[in-house]
């Protein structure tokens, strides 16, 4: 149960007041009651000696026996009066008190007959007194017992009464004190307490003020002031965060920072556009993956000790490619996932790489009959005007093959890397045809014949409709087996078509599902190349928006047919 502080704070002064209230009636009772017990005494003294004159008086007068009690009623004692011989000669038996019942009586009387006074208080305001009598003959001592001063309960007892009313009106005034002190106090500190709470709702505007320079004052001045440097140190902050934010959400990179849970704490709209479909708001949970993107996987990694920045990529089904990079928590409840759409840098990669592959493969057919020229021309062909001829104009030819090759497969790297578009031009497609034919490098016994009944424009780019349709003539002469090779270009349907046919035993069906994979030979047997003629065919026609496919049929034959958009002749 909550006690507000006004009231316990009222409470302990009227506890206070009461013990100071009950340790003054206490001591001041006491005093009161010492005090008057010592009146008491003085009077019982007093009245003692006044009844030893009259007692004297009375026995020089003869009536002692008659006066006796008088005299003690009339000073509240009673009196015992001794002769020499400690005789008793007579008592006032006041309220029946007899020798017998009264304290100290040897003592008082031996005093008394020695010729000394006596005084003892024996408790409770009880006196009992011893005096000689010199006067008389007849009597040597009185004793006087007070068995209780007379008029001493009743002020004692009024002394009391008023001191417990008074400790009443203390305790009563103590508590209204109390009282008003603690809703002054607790009106100040619920001013501070609510500072202290709009404070902790991120509200600095509610300003206090001190009023008094007491403590509560001065705490109330240190709150103010923090309020106002944790509203400049917020301020900044936000600004910083808003700046942050802005940054991140400017980055090309998508960034995620989940919590020890596994819940997403912040995405920037980069993030959301490379995981389409996912929720990534506050407090979501992590999915476990995206298209092979082991999200969760990663994330909880990173806050195990001693965490080192992990990496992982994964293909999108559009054919995009995302980089994961995880930065560890270390110390902080937070771990930064860094998303990044790497397609360009891949594409790149694998254009440089394919580009010295292709290279290597496509300029090794030109400078190797250019070396077989030069060999030829060495070993004694220069000497007949016929021969040289001959291999001088293979070399010219080669030599230009080989330059046009050399410009084809860097239009077609930088094409790929889509550092610049493919310009492309109407070409006649005979023409390339009779020159791939005529530099073709046939066996004896094979021919390579063209077949154009009317002229044929393909747009496309003609460096690279050369490489190709002279790939696949290379490809049907090194396997085809057939003596004849036929290259065709016709129109069909707004398009032109290139065909390369044999006649050769055709294609088993197994390689022709692989025939356009890089580094596939068509299995055991077939070594003698690197399996990369078709894959740079395939791939170069589909750059200059084209389509090669390859028909066969066992003992029928192979005709590889390349389909180009078909333009118009100049």
């Amino acid at each position: 149960m909550h006690v507000g502080m006004r009231w316990w704070l009222a409470s302990v002064f009227v506890v206070i007041a009461a013990l100071t209230a009950a340790l003054i009636a206490a001591v001041s009772s006491r005093q009161a009651d010492r005090r008057l017990r010592a009146n008491a005494e003085n009077i019982a003294v007093g009245a003692t000696v006044a009844a030893g004159f009259a007692v004297e008086r009375a026995i020089r007068e003869g009536d002692l026996q008659e006066q006796l009690v008088p005299i003690g009623a009339a000073h509240g004692l009673a009196l015992f009066v001794f002769g020499r011989d400690r005789r008793l000669v007579g008592e006032s038996n006041l309220r029946g008190i007899e020798w017998r019942d009264v304290p100290g009586r040897g003592a008082a009387l031996a005093s008394a007959l020695r010729g000394h006074r006596f005084f003892e208080a024996v408790g409770n305001g009880r006196v009992v007194i011893g005096l000689p009598l010199r006067r008389t003959e007849e009597a040597a001592a009185l004793v006087g017992y007070q068995p209780r001063p007379p008029g001493y309960g009743a002020p004692l007892t009024i002394f009391r009464n008023e001191v417990v009313r008074a400790s009443i009106w203390a305790v009563l005034a103590a508590a209204l004190t109390g009282l008003v002190a603690a809703t002054l106090i607790a009106r100040r500190l619920r001013g501070i307490a609510s500072a202290a709470a709009a404070i902790e709702q991120g509200d600095f505007a509610l300003e206090l003020r001190p009023r008094f320079g007491d403590e509560i004052g001065r705490l109330a001045a240190t709150i103010d002031r923090m309020r106002r440097r944790l509203g400049d140190a917020f301020a900044q902050l936000s600004a910083e965060r808003d700046q942050l934010g802005l940054l991140l959400e400017q980055l090309h990179e998508g960034v995620l920072a989940v919590d020890r849970r596994l819940r997403i704490r912040y995405a920037n709209a980069n993030a959301r556009a490379l995981l389409p479909g996912v929720v990534l708001e506050a407090d979501a949970p992590l999915p476990d993956t995206y298209e092979d993107l082991p999200l969760r996987r990663v994330a909880q990694g990173l806050f195990a000790p001693g965490a080192a920045v992990a990496e992982a990529r994964a293909r999108r089904d559009d054919g995009a490619t995302l980089s994961l990079v995880g930065v560890p928590a270390a110390a902080s409840d937070f771990a930064v996932l860094v998303l990044a759409d790497i397609t360009e840098q891949e594409r790149r990669r694998r254009a440089e790489r394919e580009f010295v592959t292709n290279a290597s493969h496509e300029l090794r057919t030109p400078v190797t009959a250019i070396a077989s020229a030069v060999e030829a021309l060495k070993a004694g062909a220069q000497d007949s005007p016929e021969s040289r001829e001959r291999f001088v104009d293979l070399i010219g030819r080669q030599a230009a093959r080989l330059t046009r090759l050399t410009s084809a497969l860097l239009t077609l790297a930088r094409a790929e890397t889509r550092q610049e578009e493919l310009q492309l031009e109407p070409v006649e497609l005979e023409e390339v045809l009779r020159e791939v034919a005529a530099s073709a490098d046939a066996a004896d016994g094979v021919a390579v014949r063209v077949e154009c009944p009317r002229p044929v424009v393909a747009v496309a780019q003609r460096d690279i409709v050369e490489q190709v349709v002279a790939s696949l003539v290379g490809n049907a002469l090194k396997h085809a087996a057939s003596d004849e090779i036929v290259l065709r270009a016709r129109l069909a349907d707004s398009r032109a078509v290139i065909e390369v046919a044999d006649s050769g035993p055709g294609i088993p069906p197994a390689v022709q599902e692989r025939m356009f994979d890089r580094f596939y030979s068509g299995g055991p047997g077939r070594r003698d190349g690197f399996g990369l003629g078709l894959a740079i065919a395939h791939a170069s026609t589909e750059a200059i928006g084209g389509r090669l496919t390859i028909h066969s049929a066992a003992g029928r034959g192979t005709t590889a047919t390349v389909v180009l958009p078909a333009g118009e002749a100049s």
